[in-house]
């Protein structure tokens, strides 16, 4: 993206921000160039802050900002996760600087040097990482030092570091999605112990896809795990590892809401959910769905247990009770009728009109 530093020219802004709705294909049809630059890469601004406008917002709102190809801007992380994130490291290691060894976008990165002293960006791609340093000088962000290097190459050079935070790359060389953490890039079963000599804390952003009893087995350091949904979806995978830690993994499950903020959080070890003992019923007044992060995480009895729920059947991830509990990380339902009439269904549907859930 050769001219990427013409597009912050005012006027080019301005027809980004006015255009946001445009169809950037038929943009590209109509007009060779635009402002002495190929429409093409106005047109990829203009789609780019419009994917931006729900998952960084700042960004979005900012002038100025350069976007990335596509692919950068899908695997990056939202501003609710990236906010969460920083806090979160921030709280469990105390410490003051930090290595991002996948740059990336540098959405994380910039959420990380509000709560660091220092944030070191790596990033091996020379164009992304300016287009990135320039972004974060748009953002404000004045702590993040940019390195033009690989994850592997940074790991060989330095001597000590305090922090680490590592995103592999989930796609192979034809663009296939994976999730193994052996197969993604770089491969962090092969760097961790490297990285566990330098510092004391990793903290590993993997794919929602990946099996956690496979994860914990390929990182025997693991403190936590934590199952991350935004408004219900499924978001990412965190194992947070600590230098010699042995003792027992907790296992949490957290949404937010679109702003970073918590809904509802709950944690609980292995040994927890193996020992619960579901109780079974018939469906009574309430359905109980658990979210997506619940789910991930793997409470499936304990959820039931912790909230005095009926389990529907035992492969059934379905609750039931008699009461509304307003505080059930999912959703609930007042259930009307059970195996309704045509008759029945008609008169509780009068427009034909539903949303249908099939489960099992």
């Amino acid at each position: 993206m050769a001219s990427w530093k013409r597009i912050c020219d005012n006027p080019v802004q301005d027809f980004i921000f006015k255009n946001e709705f445009a169809d950037e294909r038929q943009l590209v049809l109509q007009h060779k160039t635009l402002f002495d630059l190929p429409t093409k890469l106005i047109a990829e601004q203009i789609a780019g802050r419009r994917k931006a406008k729900k998952k960084l917002p700042l960004w979005y709102n900012t002038r100025g900002i350069v976007y990335p190809p596509t692919i950068n801007l899908e695997q990056s992380s939202s501003h609710a996760t990236a906010l969460f994130k920083a806090a979160l490291v921030k709280a469990e290691t105390g410490q003051e600087n930090l290595i991002d060894l996948t740059g990336g976008f540098g959405v994380d990165s910039f959420f990380f040097s509000k709560q660091f002293d220092s944030v070191t960006y790596v990033e091996p791609n020379a164009e992304l990482l300016k287009l990135v340093q320039h972004n974060h000088a748009q953002l404000g962000a004045r702590n993040i030092i940019h390195i033009e290097a690989t994850a592997e190459e940074v790991v060989s050079q330095i001597k000590e570091a305090t922090v680490f935070f590592i995103d592999p790359a989930r796609r192979d060389t034809n663009a296939k999605k994976i999730f193994k953490l052996s197969d993604c890039t770089p491969d962090i079963t092969q760097l961790q112990a490297q990285l566990l000599t330098l510092g004391e804390f990793v903290l590993l952003k993997a794919s929602p896809l990946l099996d956690i009893q496979q994860g914990l087995r390929e990182l025997p350091h693991t403190k936590t795990v934590i199952a991350l949904s935004v408004e219900n979806e499924m978001k990412e995978l965190l194992f947070l590892v600590q230098r010699d830690f042995t003792g027992t993994p907790e296992i949490t499950a957290i949404d937010l809401d679109s702003k970073g903020e918590i809904k509802s959080k709950f944690a609980f070890t292995q040994a927890q959910e193996a020992t619960a003992q579901p109780v079974y019923s018939e469906p009574l007044h309430y359905l109980y769905e658990p979210g997506a992060a619940i789910l991930k995480a793997g409470a499936f009895k304990l959820v039931g247990q912790h909230f005095s729920l009926h389990k529907l059947a035992p492969h059934t991830h379905l609750y039931t009770a008699d009461v509304r509990l307003e505080n059930f990380p999912g959703r609930a339902f007042r259930i009307e009728q059970l195996n309704p009439t045509e008759k029945q269904l008609k008169a509780l549907l009068p427009e034909s009109r539903a949303h249908v859930a099939e489960r099992n």
